[in-house]
């Protein structure tokens, strides 16, 4: 599938990534581009986003995605600045007379599902308001970095309405049953501190260290087997859907399958023989670790 064309509303960076095999590979990082309405989704983004998802899955040069929003545009003389924002939600314009019929097409065949169902690793990249359908955009994604500026919520609720994108569920299995019905609930916003005491983000980075904080984690899982972090990443859902002993035995036919592939050989004779670089044919640390625990040698 050829490149999205071209989108006013979402900008697409590919940055080449420093150490790929195959070589070739990029972290491709998409910018929701709607300063002035806060990032916030509509129609345009939410279809630029399924396009983006879709080009990404098919292309096997994309190893890595982070989703950011673009900051404040510099305001006219005299006019204060606009907040810096991730994505403030939904463009609630676009609700205002429709009916259920009518709404349920379009979150039947949303962006966040898009997201969620890439099997890349996905980083979301957070400077400011993760709102409503914004909030759902990170909890999307695998990994959340966000500065201490930012305001996460659940504000639906005020609206008469609760999360559609699949909020409900992934706070809870994120953060637990009482601290996702609270944001819920209340709909009240909290700050980034807040978000990573209760592991709402995976790091809380100061404004001007976030993007080459983010690039220095996706720049290293674009570093490793592709097929083995598609792998990887289909285990740890796993705990998501089944019970823990059917997680257990899913993880364990995924990890001896590995046994099979070229990654693996290559990755367990260059250990072994502490020759060929892994920057060369991806040995995964977790891998490195298990062939330590199998010959018996401290890691």
């Amino acid at each position: 599938m050829s490149a999205p064309t071209e989108s006013d509303v979402l900008q697409i960076e590919n940055v080449p990534a420093e150490s790929s095999s195959p070589s070739g590979g990029v972290v491709s990082v998409w910018t929701i581009n709607r300063p002035e309405k806060l990032n916030a989704l509509n129609s345009e983004v939410n279809s630029a986003l399924k396009s983006a998802c879709e080009w990404a899955e098919s292309d096997d040069s994309v190893r890595v995605i982070v989703i950011t929003g673009a900051g404040p545009n510099v305001p006219p003389e005299g006019k204060r600045q606009k907040p810096n924002s991730f994505v403030a939600g939904a463009d609630i314009s676009e609700f205002e007379g429709k009916s259920s019929v009518e709404i349920r097409p379009i979150f039947d065949d949303n962006p966040w599902e898009y997201i969620w169902n890439l099997s890349k690793p996905t980083i979301a990249m957070i400077d400011g308001f993760a709102l409503g359908g914004g909030s759902e955009i990170a909890l999307s994604c695998d990994l959340r970095l966000a500065t201490p500026r930012s305001k996460f919520g659940t504000p639906e609720i005020n609206l008469g309405l609760i999360p559609g994108g699949g909020g409900t569920q992934r706070l809870c299995r994120l953060l637990g049953y009482g601290r996702a019905m609270e944001m819920v609930m209340s709909g009240e916003m909290i700050g980034g501190e807040e978000a990573h005491r209760i592991g709402l983000i995976n790091h809380l980075v100061e404004e001007d260290e976030l993007r080459d904080k983010t690039m220095g984690i996706a720049q290293n899982l674009a570093s490793k087997s592709p097929h083995t972090i598609r792998v990887a990443k289909a285990a740890v859902r796993a705990a998501l859907e089944q019970p823990f002993s059917a997680g257990i035995l899913s993880e364990r036919d995924m990890f001896c399958a590995l046994f099979d592939t070229e990654d693996m050989e290559i990755g367990v004779k260059a250990f072994l023989n502490r020759a060929v670089s892994y920057t060369h044919l991806r040995a995964h640390e977790t891998l490195r670790y298990l062939v330590c625990r199998l010959v018996g040698e401290k890691k």
